[in-house]
């Protein structure tokens, strides 16, 4: 199956994309650190080029930690500079602060020697929609410069935006390939709330999510769910958490898309655990 959603800002978006690319010094894109691979937009890779480029995992507080290592390794392997970041921590916002610096300085120098008047840095910030680039955009600038919101796709427009005197970032609209050729990426996305809960069926999602606990996080299934890894009747599993948290119609029947929603945001806000859904293994 291939999973096609592709509003018709987003293939403006692109086209901006490619028009101010001659503008910035280099690219910072943010995928989300529980998906790093599947977070990333291959589209956006055709028209970057040979820009230098910066990855930044975000939602790192939501990931498993050894993966997310695994991640940063693998992109290192790629000659490419990769920080997992939690917007909430400020130790981190500032460090993509100084690494965005010294990737700007490089061609500043180059500007300066050509006898060019020194200028910040200046940055293109990108990324698939609802991976927190706005929340970014609003602690690096130490000011609420984006809205913000857990809907896909809340930034419509770019825009400049100074960071102190250090460097300047273009923000982009959130950008979503096409299709999606490969089913598990949509799953994925789906998953982590990237594209809209209409997209998939949404007990479809909960039940990839279920299968994917227990081959890869039993344990965390176990607690919060009291499902173990050995069942493999999907109907068995959601009546067994429909019953444990109340997702019950009139008569005592069993709703299941109440069951998928409360899985997905039991994964959403952690309370599951830190959960990642790809290693650098899966897609090699």
């Amino acid at each position: 199956m291939t999973i096609q959603w592709f509003p018709g800002h987003m293939a403006k978006a692109k086209r901006q994309v490619e028009e101010k690319l001659k503008l910035v010094d280099f690219v910072i894109e943010l995928v989300d650190a529980r998906a790093p691979y599947s977070s990333q937009n291959p589209m956006l890779h055709q028209v970057l080029q040979q820009k230098p480029k910066m990855v930044l995992l975000m939602k790192r507080d939501l990931a498993d930690d050894g993966v997310t290592n695994k991640w940063i390794s693998w992109y290192k392997e790629q000659d490419i500079e990769a920080i997992a970041v939690n917007v909430d921590d400020p130790k981190d916002v500032q460090y993509v602060i100084q690494k965005a610096k010294d990737m700007g300085q490089e061609k500043l120098e180059r500007l300066k020697k050509k006898g060019v008047r020194p200028r910040p840095a200046r940055a293109m910030i990108i990324g698939i929609p609802n991976v927190g680039k706005s929340t970014l955009i609003n602690r690096l600038a130490k000011k609420k410069i984006t809205k913000t919101g857990d809907r896909p796709g809340v930034t419509t427009a770019q825009q400049w935006i100074k960071v102190k005197k250090d460097f300047e970032l273009l923000d982009t609209p959130g950008i979503l390939w096409p299709k999606f050729e490969e089913e598990i990426v949509g799953y994925r996305l789906a998953t982590i709330g990237t594209i809209k809960d209409n997209i998939l069926p949404i007990p479809d999602v909960a039940a990839f999510f279920i299968r994917f606990l227990q081959e890869h996080y039993p344990s965390l299934l176990q607690e919060r769910f009291g499902v173990t890894a050995d069942v493999d009747d999907m109907g068995e599993v959601f009546d067994h958490i429909g019953t444990k948290r109340g997702c019950l119609e009139s008569g005592g029947n069993i709703n299941y898309d109440k069951v998928a929603e409360v899985i997905i945001r039991d994964l959403r806000s952690a309370k599951i655990g830190r959960v990642t859904l790809e290693t650098p293994d899966m897609i090699q």
